[in-house]
């Protein structure tokens, strides 16, 4: 017997991945609250109405946090977790912290997840503060000119961060060992 290929099923995210406050990594109202937002493109520059991002980032300290609750907001713990499905415009937000630089003198990043319409498999990526610090290994080995589409755009209320996920635009997405994480 041989293996059945791949076949994407969907989208049907929104019927089973987002939860209440899902985007809400802390309440809206926050003094120190912060926004991450963009709008997810298909190859041709298209928004892409139907997916899901996920982000994990440390907290302001840069420790990565492991508390319970992610999915289940008591509107005060910071997990470090957040997933929002995109409007019709292909626009995502999350309310979030400023996150720290995992060590000193590294950049500080937000680890970004995809799932979206014709993938198999969900893409990850990184959203690195404006003016990062060198010395990141993976955003070193990234080509100049492609180092752009890792970076946000600060704005009046956080980040901006668009997703291609393709094209001449097209974000660099992430292949790693499973063994090894988003952090690694």
């Amino acid at each position: 017997m041989s293996a059945a290929p791949g076949q994407t099923v969907g989208p049907f995210f929104h019927l089973g991945l987002p939860y209440d406050k899902g985007d809400e990594l802390v309440p809206p109202g926050r003094p120190d609250a912060v926004r991450l937002h963009g709008r997810v493109f298909d190859g041709d520059g298209v928004p892409v109405p139907d997916a899901l991002i996920e982000i994990w980032q440390p907290g302001p300290d840069g420790k990565i946090l492991q508390e319970p609750g992610s999915l289940r907001r008591d509107g005060w713990t910071f997990t470090g977790f957040g997933r929002a499905a995109v409007d019709p415009t292909g626009h995502y937000s999350f309310t979030t912290l400023v996150p720290g630089p995992t060590e000193p003198g590294k950049p500080a990043f937000f680890a970004v997840a995809v799932f979206a319409r014709g993938l198999l498999d969900r893409l990850f990526t990184r959203a690195y503060l404006p003016d990062p610090a060198t010395g990141d290994a993976l955003l070193d080995s990234v080509d100049e000119d492609r180092r752009g589409t890792l970076i946000t755009a600060a704005d009046d209320s956080g980040y901006v961060f668009d997703i291609h996920l393709q094209g001449p635009h097209e974000t660099v997405f992430l292949s790693f060992p499973k063994h090894r994480g988003i952090w690694a």
